[in-house]
């Protein structure tokens, strides 16, 4: 156990040495940290077996903080302003990549009830914030591009967790045939988290600027306390029936909007701390779950997953998009660009003891193949795609205005690179 750990320590120390020059490579943090913690399954220098409700707390923290520290950080007044795209991809885009999920699975998993083919594309329809930081994170992309993707990938996976429950308890059987009390519940989950999150943020970030303006804080406890409010709005929210992750995400859209960057160092310590998480969290999925995944990778995984990136998600976003002022390079841009990761092993493992163990192993196996193939295909395509997109944007916008492009052509007609 000292060895396993040790030799963790040693890895995110130069993880953390290599990271600006890893950060322009195809090697991402969730690549580097999954493949390490699969490496070290196979050697017994780390428990593997108590492993798995570590990985359910980390994973659950980790998420959380990353969705507020991302909410923080998006501008608000320019999110009020280009507000379509993400609200279509929210409304539009993720029932249908659910619909399209569900009837690309169908014919695959020809034994199981609608519901349970339902579920599994619930399961794979949120997005992660955490593998998609390479994009989000990366000045070539534009800012509305980054924040359309940001608040995207905040919303999706609170948004799908009630559909989740649902199909997982239909699933299961469980569902008294009250369709008013599920109605009830998927209510309740989607408008008091909001309520809860908008509270919680307003009146945090106003009492941490009255703090500051009186001297009676420090910054590392700012920090501190910051992190306590992103877990308080996830907590608060699931004590009344709202959704956590939804609340967590809104009370950080609200505290940033209080603090307008005040309290810079508030994100940067948030973001070392929620980086942390989320490299513990992958580096437990590929510890617990992946060396048994992968044993376990059969075909019609293979037949569930890949349509889910390349055909499923890129459609639904596609057909969100019509009638907005997303060109065709945008919609295949955030088509693409929906890696599967922390919510979709994490919503996996909240509904397996929830339903038949026949059905439960499987999801999981499916889930966590999903992640590890997400992380490598998102991951190596992150780098180049942000470049290739941003380029495409710059040229377009040169083009818009009448400029010659960089390679100082005759602009396009149109404004059409």
């Amino acid at each position: 156990m000292s060895t396993g750990l040790l030799m963790l320590a040693m890895f995110v120390m130069v993880y953390t040495m290599l990271a600006k020059w890893l950060s322009s490579t195809v090697l991402t943090a969730p690549i580097l940290f999954l493949g390490f913690g699969y490496a070290l399954a196979g050697t017994g220098l780390m428990p593997v077996g108590e492993t798995e409700a570590l990985l359910h707390v980390v994973a659950e923290v980790a998420l959380i903080l990353l969705l507020f520290l991302d909410a923080a950080q998006t501008d608000v007044t320019a999110l009020r302003r280009h507000h379509v795209w993400p609200l279509r991809m929210l409304v539009i885009g993720l029932p249908l990549a659910v619909l399209f999920g569900t009837l690309a699975a169908w014919p695959i998993l020809p034994g199981l009830p609608l519901a349970a083919v339902a579920l599994v594309a619930a399961i794979l329809a949120p997005t992660d914030a955490a593998l998609g930081q390479a994009v989000i994170g990366n000045p070539k992309v534009p800012k509305r591009e980054r924040q359309a993707l940001t608040v995207e990938s905040g919303l999706n996976d609170g948004l799908a967790l009630p559909l989740v429950l649902l199909f997982a308890s239909l699933s299961a059987e469980a569902m008294d045939g009250a369709a008013t009390d599920w109605l009830a519940f998927g209510l309740k989950q989607v408008l008091l988290g909001p309520l809860v999150g908008a509270a919680a943020g307003w009146i945090g970030g106003s009492v941490f600027l009255t703090a500051k303006d009186k001297g009676m804080t420090t910054e590392t406890m700012e920090g501190i306390g910051t992190i306590s409010l992103a877990g308080g709005a996830y907590l608060a929210a699931g004590e009344i029936g709202g959704n956590g992750f939804i609340a967590a995400f809104v009370a950080g859209l609200a505290f940033g909007n209080v603090v307008l960057g005040r309290c810079r160092f508030i994100y940067e310590f948030t973001d070392n701390e929620g980086q942390m998480l989320a490299w513990g969290a992958f580096f437990l999925i590929g510890l617990a779950l992946v060396p048994q995944a992968v044993m376990h990778l059969e075909l019609w995984m293979l037949a569930i997953i890949l349509p889910s990136m390349f055909l499923v998600r890129p459609l639904a976003i596609w057909l969100s998009l019509i009638g907005t002022d997303a060109p065709a390079r945008t919609r295949l841009f955030f088509g693409w660009f929906g890696p599967r990761g922390l919510a979709t092993a994490l919503f996996a493992l909240l509904v397996v003891p929830q339903i038949d163990p026949e059905l439960g192993e499987p999801l999981l196996m499916l889930a966590v193949n999903a992640v590890w193939i997400s992380a490598l295909l998102h991951g190596v395509s992150a780098v180049p795609g942000a470049r290739w997109y941003g380029a495409l944007r710059h040229h377009g916008k040169a083009d818009k205005t009448g400029k010659p492009g960089k390679n100082g052509g005759t602009p396009v007609p149109g404004g059409r690179a």
